[in-house]
């Protein structure tokens, strides 16, 4: 039976129509809502929980988005110092572009720590810290080209539409901090060719979406509130603001009761929590993004530039109880060295100091045990010297390709293995020959980490169940502490 209103009667849609507060359905429906408060504060565990005492509590992404070269940063190949101008055994790569001999890699490497792990000469402040990472040397995916690798690296998924790393892990592990968002995603602009659909809940519910901050404002002219999108309003004042929700509760519960046998929207629900998370983050965002409130030591030692800026914002977002915080290194595919493989010098300075002085940071404010640092790129880059193509102008140079068959990636705290390297790739770094880890088993190894079973934290839509790992997936042990 459907129930009519009546001429007078005013239905909700129309009530939250006239309101303008500035809570939008689409601007704030990602940010956390008492929903995962519930969750959180549930006394039952969870079927895809393994344990009650996780090694980990948070996730912290640096994302080097556009393809960080493995054998010009972590994956060291005297091979190419020797063969270097000689053709790549067995033929002509078939790769996305035309390429030619084997290049050597223009950086020197050097043994640090007790660990004896070598490191490229682009990341010095990072090399310092490399008894605390673990390296991955044999991780592979699918797709040569950008957003397939960027989706599936942040999504498990090859396309778009499915939910991100972070949403998953709201949704399974809720949020300790119903101030601020549960997800946070950093960048001085809307990052790579892809954009929102790597921090996309799809599927889930909106609450569970990452909240993009562009981290851009001078410090001059620093205005917490203005970093993100419709969290204030100049018209009405927080008394104000909090008379609305109350109002749209009310109208919530009182269709309800007028309704036999109807219960609470779930995008109603969904819009009150946002507008309820955004009435609290105005008192609590503008301290937390506040990076000045900082010591001049610890601003200094994380360095200058929006991925310096980034990093000391994660760990302040992680210190209040932020679930996953992720930081892209800027707008593009800015690592996607075609031309000259020296332009890593530049991305490689600008990241370097803020990496290793996250690791540092984390350590004094003892959350560096129970947060997972992973960096990485949608893939690596090839051994052997791109050859011009039209989209270069046609002359030879000093690049490299995509290569998905075998890159690096690194993690650190979280419960991993310190000082430790895993995997390898063949003599000249082209692909993974040794305990090759696919994105899926990172995800798994995550997941795992922070109790989760990565077969069991699913989510039933269009007829059958899906997870971050897909059908795949294995958990690899080898790599935790």
């Amino acid at each position: 039976m459907i129930h009519k209103p009546s001429a007078n009667a005013i239905t909700r849609r129309d009530a939250l129509r006239t309101m303008g507060c500035g809570f939008g359905y689409l601007s704030l429906a990602s940010l956390v809502g008492q929903s995962l408060a519930r969750a959180e504060s549930s006394l039952d565990r969870p079927s895809w929980m393994i344990t009650d005492k996780p090694k980990a509590k948070h996730v912290i992404f640096l994302f080097m988005n556009g393809g960080l070269s493995q054998v010009d940063s972590f994956d060291p190949k005297p091979a190419l110092e020797k063969y270097h101008g000689q053709p790549m055994p067995g033929g002509d790569l078939q790769h996305e572009r035309k390429t030619g001999n084997l290049m050597r890699s223009p950086f020197s490497f050097k043994k640090y720590g007790k660990s004896g792990i070598e490191v490229s000469e682009i990341f010095p402040h990072l090399a310092e810290c490399v008894d605390d990472m673990c390296f991955v040397r044999s991780v592979y995916t699918e797709i040569p080209n950008h957003e397939p690798a960027l989706l599936m690296m942040n999504t498990g998924a090859n396309f778009a539409g499915r939910p991100s790393m972070g949403s998953w892990l709201t949704y399974g592990l809720g949020t300790t901090n119903k101030n601020l968002p549960g997800f946070v995603v950093l960048c001085p602009d809307v990052p790579t060719t892809v954009g929102p659909p790597l921090w996309s809940s799809a599927f889930l519910s909106p609450v569970h979406q990452g909240t993009y901050v562009a981290d851009t404002i001078d410090k001059s002219e620093f205005d917490p509130l203005q970093l993100i999108s419709n969290i204030h309003n100049d018209r009405f004042d927080l008394k104000a603001q909090q008379k609305e929700i109350d109002l749209v509760k009310e109208l919530d519960e009182l269709n309800v009761k007028s309704t036999p046998g109807s219960s609470h929207d779930p995008q109603l629900e969904a819009t009150i929590g946002a507008m309820e998370t955004a009435f609290r983050m105005q008192t609590e965002a503008p301290d937390v993004f506040d990076v000045r409130k900082e010591s001049d030591a610890t601003i200094k030692m994380y360095g200058e530039g929006s991925t310096a800026r980034g990093c000391l914002t994660a760990a302040r977002l992680i210190e209040r109880g932020v679930r996953m915080v992720q930081i892209y290194y800027a707008k593009g595919d800015p690592w996607d060295h075609h031309f000259d493989i020296e332009m890593h010098r530049k991305t490689g300075r600008d990241s370097d100091q803020p990496f290793a002085a996250l690791i540092k940071d984390l350590k004094a404010r003892g959350l560096f045990d129970e947060t997972i640092i992973v960096a990485g790129s949608e893939f690596g880059r090839t051994p052997v010297v791109e050859v011009g193509s039209a989209f270069m102008g046609g002359q030879t140079h000093n690049g490299r390709d995509h290569n998905p068959h075998g890159f690096t990636m690194w993690l650190a705290g979280g419960g991993f293995k310190q000082g430790f390297t895993y995997g390898a790739t063949d003599d000249f770094g082209w692909k993974a020959v040794e305990n090759p880890v696919h994105v899926h088993d990172i995800h798994a190894t995550i997941l795992y980490q922070l109790g989760i079973d990565h077969t069991k934290l699913t989510y039933h839509y269009s007829g059958r169940d899906y997870r971050l790992t897909d059908l795949a997936g294995n958990v690899v042990h080898d790599l935790i502490a």
